[in-house]
């Protein structure tokens, strides 16, 4: 974790989130999920259009990890009230284990609570045990598990998971 630098994400910076989303996608989800299923969800979630809109809302933030020029790791969290959402964070598969997620869980947290939040919750597939299990020991907690349609004959099968503030 030593070399890498955690910021507020650029525009510039979009299309690395972009091919790094799709990178650690195609690592983790095809066992999960269909391939259809993963390229509508990249396709919707990882729109430029979509991020740039909300680097400009005051609800959202991102946030790149980068090593040198190259962009390791990212985090998105929206805030409603006080609740808040980690939306996304994903780290290369080549850089896990560095501190890197647990960096820029760091910095979600103390976003949240700048802005009130008192809990921060996420989604998490409930076959991805790496991830469940990361989360728990970061003092998340499981409060349901329930699959969500998302449409085109789509559905998420997650674990809904909350860590107070």
């Amino acid at each position: 974790m030593d070399d890498t630098r955690l910021h507020r994400l650029t525009l510039r910076e979009i299309d690395a989130v972009c091919a790094l989303a799709r990178t650690v996608w195609q690592a983790t989800y095809p066992a999960l999920i269909s391939q259809a299923q993963i390229d509508a969800m990249l396709a919707d979630r990882y729109a430029a259009d979509r991020i740039r809109s909300q680097l400009d809302d005051p609800d959202h933030a991102w946030w790149a990890a980068r090593q040198g020029q190259v962009t390791v790791g990212f985090a998105h969290a929206v805030c409603d009230g006080t609740r808040c959402k980690l939306d996304k964070l994903y780290v290369d598969p080549g850089h896990q284990r560095q501190g890197i997620g647990a960096a820029l869980l760091q910095v979600v947290q103390d976003w949240a609570r700048q802005r009130q939040g008192r809990h921060l919750w996420l989604q998490v597939n409930r076959g991805n045990t790496q991830a469940v299990a990361a989360y728990l020991k970061y003092g998340f907690g499981i409060i349901e598990s329930r699959v969500f349609d998302i449409g085109h004959g789509f559905v998420m099968d997650d674990h809904v998971m909350e860590l107070p503030l």
